[in-house]
């Protein structure tokens, strides 16, 4: 059967960190706990060392991944099963962060595929759906940090040096953030967002102590500082190059939110039609509704709705008075 539009059941994630109650009323689901904080939509990926945690499932109890790779072509297009295989290439998540994270960072590809034989690193985004008054991000180091300095201060969980190092960046709903792989970064408490990511589960968590995880194994995904360390860029990052278009810089009917240089990674584009159905071009997405009410591809949605578009469903209209954020992976020339 040909792949068609498609609404998706929930899929929430236990993890390390507290969240969860901002993805349960968002989506209108229960996360089952205050320890849920992420929600994994569409996702064709595992959590690290997993053979299953973190699949998404269609409407009829059957694997994304499995539909997917039944039909490459159908749900993702010619040219990117070319490119890509089954892989859709892209992992799209909602992100309750219920406390601070930790500073982590995430390997680029070459890093990936030589220390753990992956395809993809993991580079990300983050769009802000909702954020607490005075809520920010910090991201990349506000001055060139040396090896030994880097290493002192994991060694002796130096928290207050870590988050100190990182440039802090205020945060409200609308906001965009790219996040290239090995940019060292934390999320503060009390933001919701949408996160694109490139499709793994791979995170160095240079701070961890205090923050539930069982060792420094776990830490380094098994590959132990003095390798782990070589995955975290050492030069200063300015914060404003990283930013998206959000806030203010939002108008039309169809916005990108994210720097071009994402583009190489994923794209997301919000859609809020206001004089009539906008047009969504042909290509997988994984679309989120975030506001409203209406129609996508024929089908009813609301507010929290998350679906899956294929390929094969061609150009799609979007209409309604309703917000939706759609999500896809780097366009692949045919």
């Amino acid at each position: 059967m040909t792949p068609a539009p498609t609404k998706l059941p929930p899929n929430p994630i236990r993890h390390f960190y507290r969240g969860g109650p901002a993805i349960a009323e968002l989506r209108g689901i229960d996360v089952g706990g205050d320890h849920s904080p992420e929600e994994w939509i569409g996702s064709a990926t595992t959590l690290f060392g997993e053979r299953e945690r973190g699949l998404s499932r269609l409407p009829d109890g059957s694997l994304v991944r499995d539909a997917l790779a039944s039909d490459p072509e159908g749900w993702l297009g010619a040219a990117h099963a070319a490119r890509f295989g089954a892989s859709p290439a892209l992992l799209v998540k909602l992100l309750d962060a219920g406390e601070r994270l930790p500073v982590h960072h995430h390997p680029d590809h070459p890093f990936a595929h030589e220390h753990l034989g992956l395809d993809f690193g993991k580079t990300e985004a983050w769009i802000v759906l909702a954020a607490r008054d005075g809520a920010e991000v910090a991201v990349g180091w506000r001055e060139a940090i040396a090896d030994d300095t880097l290493r002192a201060w994991v060694d002796a969980q130096d928290h207050d040096a870590l988050l100190g190092a990182l440039n802090p960046v205020p945060v409200s709903a609308g906001d965009a953030v790219f996040v290239p792989a090995g940019v060292p970064h934390a999320i503060g408490d009390g933001i919701l967002i949408a996160e694109l990511q490139e499709p793994t589960d791979l995170s160095i968590l240079i701070e961890w102590d205090g923050f539930g995880i069982d060792d420094e194994q776990a830490a380094t995904l098994g590959l132990g500082w003095d390798v782990a360390l070589a995955s975290v860029e050492r030069a200063p990052r300015d914060p404003s190059a990283l930013r998206g278009v959000g806030g203010d810089g939002i108008s039309g009917a169809v916005s990108e939110l994210l720097p071009a240089a994402a583009a190489a990674f994923f794209t997301a584009q919000r859609i809020a039609p206001a004089d009539g159905p906008v047009q969504l071009p042909a290509g997988f997405a994984v679309v989120l509704v975030v506001e409203g009410a209406g129609t996508l591809a024929g089908l009813d949605v609301t507010r929290g709705d998350a679906l899956l578009v294929p390929h094969a469903a061609g150009p799609v209209d979007v209409d309604g008075d309703l917000v939706v954020i759609a999500c896809r992976p780097p366009a692949v020339a045919s």
